[in-house]
């Protein structure tokens, strides 16, 4: 028992330092990848350009049913955009693909005159007219390496459109070629320096320059800002390799409100939609989790010929398409702070803390196990070193015990050498005749006189 316990002292100290050392170094990342079962719902309402929420109607549209009528029109209006990303397959150990449904719906509309109405949303299936609230819908897929999530290209697609009964996806896809910003998150430990990010409506990658730190809802964050170049989206083809719909429109000059030198009313002007944003991302840095974002979006119609050839005034001719700052609703803010929290107490628990008290444990463990091997050692050392006389048991006093018997006279013979020498027993003889036989049981003995 003695050697036993510190033995076992010994090893759950090893394997505590063991284990201490296994957390950081294997356990944690493994932690530090794009989960597979990651759901990012976001919401984002139009607000003022300074980011306040009291302007009931602060972007604006295009009005889509002014193509069949004398003169381009646009809305006051109020939008939401809704976002939900989650993974899909092919997904697994290495790499995670992201599946991410956007649209922007109208809420409201207020015309020149002052007059509001709120659009309703068709059903799907149903025919959707000019008037319809859904004013674009799309699917974004994207596979990202897991542990740095940058794409990989094994998945990068944008859907469209919806998939005709018995239809195939890809037929209502555009593939999107050199990929390679973030989007939906960033990796782990993000630093504050420039990242590519990934813009989708001109799909093309932009530098997030790092701004800021930036405190939301108990977490820091850091700010990103993302200027998105122009763009001609009729450039961006749609499945069939065609211009999307709406993103180029030839109409009369008149219908366009453009008039001046060199353009008569009824000359056909074709313009093109194009577009450009200022995105803000705010992201927890252990993470790589967006908390917080911001896009400044513009979009609007001007002449794709810029040459000195075009009249000044088609050149100058600009019609907003859409314009407006999107924010985040604050409940998604809150809950992505929740989620960012949850994931860096996780990764500060396993690694840091747990290891930190395992190490503890295990060097405290090791040092009691040292301690009583070589106090044991002591003791069978000093043991050796007396002797086995030091460790043999003490005699039996009641089995070892001398009797001490009188002694002889003084004077005599005995006396005179050894005094412990036994007395000489005298027996007697009876009637003057030889000694009796030896018989234990009738022997009689004389009494010695005492000592002098």
């Amino acid at each position: 028992m003695r050697r036993f316990v510190p033995a076992l002292l010994a090893f759950f100290g090893a394997a505590f330092l063991a284990v201490a050392l296994a957390i950081p170094l294997y356990l944690v990342p493994t932690l530090k990848v794009v989960p597979l079962d990651l759901d990012i719902t976001s919401d984002a309402t139009t607000v003022a350009a300074d980011g306040s929420t009291g302007d009931r109607f602060p972007a604006v549209i295009f009005d889509r049913c002014s193509v069949s009528e004398d003169r381009a029109r646009t809305f006051e209006a109020h939008l939401t955009q809704q976002r939900r990303s989650v993974i899909v397959e092919p997904s697994d150990s290495r790499q995670a693909t992201l599946q991410s449904a956007q649209t922007v719906l109208i809420d409201r509309l207020r015309d020149a005159d002052g007059q509001e109405t709120e659009p309703t949303v068709a059903a799907a299936g149903e025919t959707r007219t000019c008037k319809d609230g859904l004013l674009t819908a799309s699917i974004d897929r994207v596979s990202v390496n897991r542990k740095t999530s940058v794409p990989n290209g094994a998945v990068s697609s944008l859907q469209l459109e919806a998939v005709p009964p018995g239809g195939n996806v890809n037929d209502v896809s555009v593939a999107l070629d050199n990929r390679k910003g973030f989007q939906y998150k960033f990796g782990f430990d993000v630093q504050q320096r420039d990242y590519l990010y990934y813009d989708l409506n001109t799909r093309q990658d932009c530098t997030a320059k790092f701004q800021d730190e930036v405190e939301i809802k108990g977490i820091k964050t850091l700010h990103f800002a993302c200027d998105v170049p122009e763009k001609d989206l009729s450039s961006l083809p749609n499945a069939q390799g065609e211009a999307a719909l709406g993103t180029m429109l030839t109409m009369p000059a008149k219908w366009w409100g453009i008039s001046g030198q060199g353009v008569r009313p009824n000359d056909p002007i074709t313009m093109h939609r194009h577009a450009a944003a200022v995105r803000h991302v705010y992201v927890e840095p252990i993470t790589g989790t967006i908390v917080d974002g911001r896009e400044d979006q513009h979009q609007y119609f001007k002449s794709p010929d810029q040459s000195e050839s075009n009249p000044e005034v088609v050149r100058n001719f600009r019609m907003d398409a859409l314009k407006g700052t999107f924010k985040w609703a604050d409940g998604i803010v809150t809950k992505q702070a929740d989620t960012a929290s949850g994931y860096v107490t996780q990764l500060k628990l396993l690694g840091f803390w747990l290891p930190i008290v395992l190490g503890v444990l295990g060097v405290i463990m090791l040092a009691l196990a040292a301690f009583m091997f070589f106090r044991g050692r002591r003791d069978d050392a000093a043991v050796a070193t007396a002797g086995p006389a030091a460790t043999a048991p003490a005699a039996d006093d009641r089995r070892t015990s001398m009797i001490k018997r009188d002694g002889p006279a003084a004077g005599t013979a005995s006396s005179a050498g050894n005094p412990w020498e036994r007395p000489t027993e005298q027996i007697p003889k009876v009637d003057g005749g030889e000694p009796p036989a030896d018989d234990s049981s009738t022997r009689s003995f004389r009494k010695q006189p005492p000592p002098e």
